[in-house]
């Protein structure tokens, strides 16, 4: 009987330890993806009205001489192992390559509606590799001109001094290691969308 009673214990402990194998293979930070690495945002910044590189984006709805420019933002990413200490140690499969990011608009007063109090939603490509343990900076459009002659963006216009619309971009990054286990990170910026006197 107590054999009976340290075998079942026994199977039942190598039935938990499978389990446990099987659920350390999928990596549930990177949306159940089975990489061993994991993509960091580690900074988004923007410019100010003067070019200045800062934590947010003062953007200019429309240039004194009436011309419309896209702005853009500037990513620091870094790529870590989920293991910082794997028996194996590293490979460049461990390193991962970004190939797109999505850019969405919201405002802290509720109104999130694209097209009429936000620009809508977009995506663009990238080619960007990202080592193991080391920063890659990246640039990237984080406003297109298209979304500056749209509500609500184009209504600024009229406003020289006024009527500021504050909102926050996220931006998710999406990719995936040099084993093809895909990865994806988010990060935000503050952005302050007006008519800015021109300098």
């Amino acid at each position: 009987m107590k054999n009976l009673r340290s075998k079942k214990h026994i199977l039942m402990g190598l039935v938990l330890l499978a389990a446990s194998f099987f659920l350390s293979g999928c990596n549930s930070l990177e949306n159940k993806s089975k990489s061993n690495s994991m993509l960091i945002v580690e900074a988004i910044t923007g410019t100010d009205v003067s070019g200045n590189e800062s934590d947010f984006l003062q953007s200019d709805v429309i240039k004194s001489d009436n011309t419309i420019v896209a702005d853009l933002a500037k990513a620091t990413l870094s790529a870590s192992l989920m293991d910082p200490a794997p028996i194996l140690g590293t490979s460049q499969y461990n390193n991962i390559m970004v190939t797109r990011y999505v850019v969405s608009f919201s405002r802290t007063d509720g109104r999130n509606t694209p097209g009429l109090d936000v620009p809508f939603p977009f995506e663009g490509s990238l080619s960007t590799l990202v080592r193991t343990d080391a920063s890659t900076s990246v640039s990237f459009v984080i406003v297109r001109e298209a979304a500056k002659l749209e509500p609500p963006l184009m209504n600024l216009g009229d406003s020289a001094y006024g009527d500021i619309i504050q909102m926050t971009a996220k931006i998710d990054f999406y990719g995936h290691d040099l084993a093809n286990n895909a990865v994806s990170a988010s990060g935000y910026l503050a952005i302050y969308f007006a008519n800015y006197v021109d300098k």
